[in-house]
Parts: structure tokens; C-alpha cells; sequence
């Protein structure tokens, strides 16, 4: 068991005063949520996703000046590794819960962030009709990222920290789909992994193609964007809201078998589409008349990049994929295939 003030040590750059902590903070939500729900499966993150309110007693010391160590049988520590664990399926037994610390917002800073957290929360939820659509959201990253997005916000190095294909923005993960963040962070020279548990105000989504260029919301009835409205796997967040629709909430440390990057693929292969071959030109064409012509445009340059050799032939299934949705490129397999029966 690695030890927690080497773990703490990492982070001991998040915060440079005592003050006393803000009231709005998530434990003492997450705590009266346990109460009300007696049934551990179908307890979840989301059962108190109500925006940010309501006093708070401490249960634990803070430690390394806004950080406060939650523990192996506290209410919410449990919540946490619960989902953590659910969301990786079969390899959830062997992932290893090292440590989870609670970002308390000490200082005038802290409470700051928490405040204009509030009132956009309260901005979005009147144009929306009373509902902010609160959720939580995983983001993953190495320990020293994480540190300061605590410290100075998302955005500190001027771009995020993913491949682009959805936009200019950060993207987190849904509450229930931790893996999607797992297979792709990194391992640190101790062999764990980092990840922030966020609280997020999506507002009214909207649905982002892959090889989009936005970095803000197309109208100002959007809050934020998502992959797909049907089974989303991506919240966007552009840089003109990371750092007021995103509170980052929680620290998790954790060692994931290592297999557990393979095992996400084959989860992935599992969902492939079964149809008949079909040629990729003709694929794109047939795709064209569904998709918008930046992601059009970005399918032609993967299947260019084939080619040349560049990318393999199942990395450019795997974009595709990812581009085009399943569910669109079952359709139109299936629809090549009927008309030439």
C-alpha cells in the first residue's frame, strides 16, 4: 500500500492558505443521498446532482492546504469506488483504490470558484426552465495536470489535453462510463493512475460530429456539446465555459489492471458492425448524405492516410467508428447490401 502523505505530496500545490472552508461543498449532499437510497446498485454519483448548496461539517483534517483525505468506509469514499468500480465491468475487482481526496475550496479563491459556479448554474437553470442538468463527469490525467487544473483551472496551458476531433474544448466523461477515460490516461512512475470527479452544468446539449472546429456553442440556446444525445460517451466543454460549467470535486488515485486498455478494445470490437464488406469509397458516398461535410472531409483523409500507409486498416475502421456512429454505419451497410441482393 503506497503511502498517503507521498500520495498527498503530489498535490500539496493546489492551495496557499487556511481560510476557513466555503459551506457549499459536495460531502454533506452526497451523505443525505446515501441515506435516501438503500439499494447499493442503484446507487449513483447522479442521485445528488442538485446544484451546489446547503452546509457542510467536516469529518476530516485538511491536509496539504485545501485537500481533505476521505477514507476507506466513509459514505462518499465508498459512492466514488463504487461507480469507479461498476464502470470498468469485470476488471473492477482489481482495480485498487489508493486514495481519494476532497478539493474543499479553502480560501478566498476556492470559494470564489464555488460562488461563480452557483450563479451560472442558476443562470442556466432559468433559460432551461428551472433544470441546470447537473451531472458528474470524469476527467483523467497525470498527477501533475490535475494539480493545476485544481490550482489555476482547465485551460492552463492554453489547449486541452485530447486529440480534437470534437472541437476546441475539454471533454469529460459520464459519470457511468469511467472507462472511457481509464483506457486512455497514463501511469505514473508508481504505477497509478489520476482522475478528477467533476461536477458539470450541461445546460441544453447539443450534438457535436467528429471533425468539428467549434469552440463555443452554436447559438446561445446550447450550454455545452455531447457525442450523442442517445448514448453519450463525451461531454464538450469549449473554452468559453471550462472554467464555469466544470467544478472539479474530487482527486481519485488508483492502480487499474494492466490489461485494462485491451480489454476496452475488445469491448469495442464487440460492438462492431457485422455487415458485408463494402468499399470505402463507396461508403463515404453513401455517408455524405447524412453526416456534415467537416466530418466528411476528415473520414476522406483517414481512408488517404490508409493508403499512404499511414494508418493501418483497422485504425481507420476504429475513426470511422467513431466519426460516424455504429447505429448510421449499419444502416448504410445494410442498405448497400439490400440493393445488391
Amino acid at each position: 500500500m503506497a503511502n498517503s502523505n507521498e500520495i498527498t505530496h503530489g498535490f500539496s500545490v493546489l492551495a496557499s492558505n487556511n481560510l476557513t472552508i466555503t459551506k457549499h461543498t459536495l460531502e454533506n449532499q452526497s451523505k443525505q443521498s446515501l441515506d435516501t437510497s438503500r439499494d447499493e446498485d442503484s446507487s449513483s454519483l447522479s442521485d445528488c446532482e442538485s446544484s451546489v448548496s446547503g452546509p457542510s461539517v467536516d469529518q476530516h483534517p485538511s491536509i496539504s492546504n485545501g485537500l481533505i483525505s476521505l477514507h476507506d468506509g466513509d459514505k462518499v469514499y465508498e459512492l466514488i469506488k463504487r461507480r469507479l468500480v461498476s464502470g470498468l465491468a469485470v476488471l473492477g475487482d482489481q482495480t485498487k483504490m489508493v486514495s481519494i481526496h476532497r478539493n474543499s475550496f479553502s480560501g478566498v479563491t476556492g470559494q470564489a470558484k464555488v460562488q461563480s459556479f452557483q450563479i451560472f448554474a442558476k443562470a442556466v437553470a432559468k433559460k432551461c426552465g428551472g433544470d441546470p442538468n447537473v451531472k458528474y463527469a470524469w476527467y483523467a490525467g497525470t498527477k501533475d495536470e490535475i494539480c493545476k487544473i485544481v490550482e489555476h483551472g482547465f485551460g492552463y496551458s492554453g489547449k486541452p489535453n485530447n486529440d480534437g476531433l470534437y472541437g476546441c474544448g475539454v471533454y469529460l466523461a459520464p459519470d457511468d462510463s469511467p472507462m472511457e477515460c481509464v483506457k486512455n490516461s497514463l501511469l505514473d512512475k508508481e504505477g497509478m493512475q489520476h482522475m478528477l470527479l467533476c461536477r458539470v452544468i450541461l445546460g441544453n446539449q447539443e450534438e457535436v460530429h467528429p471533425g468539428s472546429d467549434q469552440c463555443h456553442p452554436s447559438s446561445v440556446e446550447f450550454d455545452s456539446g455531447v457525442d450523442s444525445l442517445l448514448v453519450p460517451k463525451k461531454f464538450i466543454f469549449w473554452s468559453t465555459n471550462m472554467n464555469t460549467h466544470i467544478l472539479p470535486e474530487y482527486i481519485i488515485s488508483f492502480k487499474a489492471p494492466s490489461s485494462v486498455k485491451g480489454f476496452a478494445r475488445v469491448q469495442d470490437s464487440l460492438r462492431r458492425p457485422t455487415s458485408p464488406w463494402m468499399p470505402f469509397p463507396t461508403l463515404i458516398s453513401a455517408l455524405s448524405k447524412f453526416l456534415p461535410a467537416p466530418t466528411i472531409a476528415l473520414i476522406s483523409k483517414c481512408h488517404r492516410e490508409h493508403k499512404g500507409k499511414k494508418i493501418s486498416r483497422q485504425e481507420l475502421i476504429q475513426r470511422v467508428r467513431q466519426m460516424a456512429g455504429d447505429q448510421l454505419l449499419i444502416a448504410v451497410i445494410k442498405s448497400h447490401r439490400a440493393k445488391h441482393l
